[in-house]
């Protein structure tokens, strides 16, 4: 009666009157004012119906409780969910199978399986058995989050137990191993699910030949989906989407533009999805036209191109470096009404960036950074109560819970939800990424501009009083940044920061501080000391084996260090050429060549191919040294290996030679070994040291080197 009449202000009054003359009220009164809100779409006043039960001197029951935990899951608001549920056992009411199956099904949506799992013991804890939807929701949930392996362990608990798995269980198994491309695995267990008496179906038959494609098995996709109209089933537009992004992505666009025709010709209408698969395929193919004629097909079949078919054509254009024309589809997005995502304004930033129009693409981040409504992080940032992060949004979140002020906080949660179109973490860190760079002129001999610089640091200062936690790549962006204009204080003063606000420095982040230290302050011990602090956050690495590491270098014995390393490296499974690489040329840098030389060996020992810039370094040093020898052993290396050196240290090595006495011979020998490897002489060889060349060398050897 209440959602056909909409007598809410009439159940409101009477709820009043009644209180007022103290009549009891009980928990089933509000328990239908949720339910009524819910069916009507208005959360907002439903999750208000329940904080106000309180004032009525109510107590909500349990299955009060379930329905608003169902409408704030649903809502995806599973912060004030969980302070809900917090609240529902402070108050001595205890939760039953339905009250997990729904938390179980948030946490699982939230990508939290492991707060899944502890729920589902917490469950099995309190004597609750788990019904045929709480096995669903947690199976459904691990597959989804990429632990297949997990699932099928719990579905056979499931089995052994009096709850029977039905179809949309094993379809959800089918698609787990799907997704990771356990094809084989999938097929396997298909065989013993048809024992339990399993028919594939649609869906079925949809994941199989999806994860077929994109193992790269064409042939047996197509024969599966051939095998489905044998046995009378029909695919629908998601199965044909699969097939036209699969043969798209094979680069089969004939085939895939006659299976759209097909289609159309046997009822299924294409939608914006499918059309936006192929244009998808034609952008990363580079045929540019064809998307664009295809975008304009469209409308043909009363479909409208969305914000994802524009995004695919802007990250497309500028692919391609055809920045004007993906400005010009921006332009007439908006035009159409179509509002762009963050996805579409970070693929046209990144574009302007790369084009060197970085005017362009600030003003395009400002206008993204007012959004459609004013960013919830900028009113907040101006209270008393300032979320600057995950952790004192839920602090605050189970605040008002507790004061009661349960409307409060799920329009916290909501209007964060729906704060408008505000850049993210991406958006900054390629604004920060071009800021960094493009000022920077290191090898120009001018004065280094440090506006730029200047600039990044300012922008990262921004998002943080925003709300947003800069990651691991928004802290290497500017620790490299910082180098690049001699700020080193200022590089490792932010990676201390990066690691008290509890940000985990990534390998990418320590690599840039190894090289830097060695290239500026041709400080080997501090690049070597970050490595060891890296491997000490690692799991699995003994504290015990790199303290006796440390131990080695700081003694001064470089090659026992190099060969402990190494020894962790290759029990564990995890060896990593980079830091290697690093401390070689570092050593080159520090005019320390005997010891770079050593790790070059112990490498070469070990089987270890070691990279041809760092055999370029070590040439190099070696030639500075005059222990040419040692050099012709590195070259000889690199060709024996199938690297092409580049000319300025071939002819380097082969001049030093020719110039030295008793040396000609080897330097004919190289060029004969270049030569027979495949080396271009005519385009690799200077004329100076063609001429040398032609000096010492006879007519018979010097016959296929050019005279420049």
């Amino acid at each position: 009666m209440l959602i056909k009449d909409n007598g809410f202000e009439m159940y409101w009054k009477t709820l009043e009157e009644l209180n007022s003359c103290e009549v009891p009220i009980s928990s089933d009164a509000f328990a239908v004012l949720i339910a009524a809100y819910w069916k009507l779409h208005m959360a907002e006043k439903a999750v208000e119906s329940f904080g106000r039960m309180k004032d009525f001197d109510c107590n909500p029951d349990l299955f009060t409780y379930n329905m608003i935990l169902h409408v704030m899951v649903k809502k995806e608001v599973l912060l004030l969910a969980l302070a809900v549920y917090n609240m529902m056992l402070k108050s001595n009411c205890g939760p039953n199978c339905s009250t997990f199956s729904i938390l179980i099904d948030g946490l699982c949506r939230a990508g939290r399986t492991q707060d899944a799992l502890k729920l589902f013991d917490e469950m099995t804890q309190r004597g609750i058995q788990p019904n045929k939807i709480t096995y669903t929701v947690i199976l459904s949930g691990l597959c989804k989050a990429k632990k297949p392996d997990e699932a099928l362990r719990l579905f056979n608990t499931m089995r052994s137990s009096e709850c029977s798995p039905d179809l949309i269980i094993y379809n959800a198994l089918l698609n787990g191993f799907c997704k990771l491309g356990r094809i084989d695995e999938a097929f396997t267990l298909l065989w013993s699910f048809k024992k339990d008496g399993y028919v594939l179906h649609l869906n079925g038959y949809s994941c199989l030949i999806d994860a077929l494609f994109k193992a790269g098995r064409f042939s047996e996709a197509r024969d599966l989906f051939q095998k489905m109209f044998k046995e009378n089933i029909k695919p629908d537009l998601v199965l044909y989407t699969i097939m036209i992004q699969g043969l798209s992505e094979a680069g089969m666009f004939k085939d895939a533009l006659e299976l759209l025709r097909l289609m159309t010709e046997r009822g299924v209408i294409p939608d914006t999805q499918c059309y936006n698969t192929m244009i998808k395929g034609f952008c990363g193919m580079g045929l540019l036209d064809q998307a664009r004629s295809l975008q304009l097909e469209i409308s043909k079949h009363d479909c409208f191109p969305d914000t994802c078919t524009y995004t695919i054509l802007i990250c497309g254009m500028c692919k391609n470096g055809l920045v004007a024309e993906a400005k010009q589809i921006f332009s007439e997005m908006e035009k159409l009404g179509c509002f762009p995502s963050v996805v579409t304004f970070n693929a046209l930033i990144d574009g302007l960036c790369k084009a060197g129009e970085l005017e362009e693409a600030h003003l395009l981040f400002y206008k993204m950074e007012i959004g459609r409504n004013p960013s919830l992080f900028l009113r907040l940032s101006q209270g008393t109560d300032r979320v600057l992060d995950g952790a004192s949004l839920q602090t605050l979140v189970e605040k008002y819970c507790e004061s009661g002020l349960i409307l409060k906080a799920y329009k916290l949660l909501t209007q964060l939800a729906n704060s408008g179109v505000v850049p993210n973490i991406t958006t900054y860190n390629i604004l920060i990424n071009s800021l960094c760079k493009s000022g920077n002129t290191p090898h120009s001999g001018k004065k280094k501009k440090l506006g730029n610089i200047n600039g990044a640091l300012k922008l990262f200062k921004d998002l943080q009083l925003k709300g947003h936690s800069p990651d691991s790549v928004t802290y290497g962006t500017l620790i490299d940044g910082l180098y690049r204009v001699d700020r080193e204080k200022e590089a490792f003063g932010v990676f201390e920061q990066m690691t008290r606000n509890g940000c985990t420095p990534s390998t990418a982040v320590y690599r840039s501080l190894m090289t830097w230290s060695c290239r500026k302050q041709k400080n080997i011990s501090v690049a070597f000391g970050l490595w060891l602090k890296y491997l000490r956050n690692l799991p699995g690495r003994e504290d015990e084996a790199i303290r006796l590491v440390e131990e080695h270098f700081e003694k001064g014995e470089l090659e026992k260090a190099i060969r402990g390393l190494l020894e962790m490296d290759f029990k564990l499974r995890d060896f990593d050429l980079a830091p290697y690489s690093i401390w070689l040329i570092g050593l080159c840098q520090a005019r320390r060549t005997e010891e770079a030389l050593k790790i070059f060996n112990i490498l070469k020992e070990c089987g270890i191919k070691v990279s041809p810039p760092s055999c370029v370094v070590l040439m190099n040093s070696l030639c500075n040294e005059q222990n040419l020898d040692q050099a012709i052993e590195i070259f000889l290396y690199t060709l024996d290996k199938g690297f092409k050196l580049m000319p300025p240290i071939c002819n380097r090595l082969l001049k030093g030679l020719l110039r030295s006495q008793g040396k000609a011979k080897l330097a004919l020998d190289l060029v004969n070994r270049m030569k027979s490897v495949g080396y271009d002489l005519d385009v690799y060889l200077y004329p100076t040291t063609i001429s040398l060349l032609h000096v010492h060398g006879n007519s018979q050897e010097m016959e296929n080197v050019s005279p420049g």
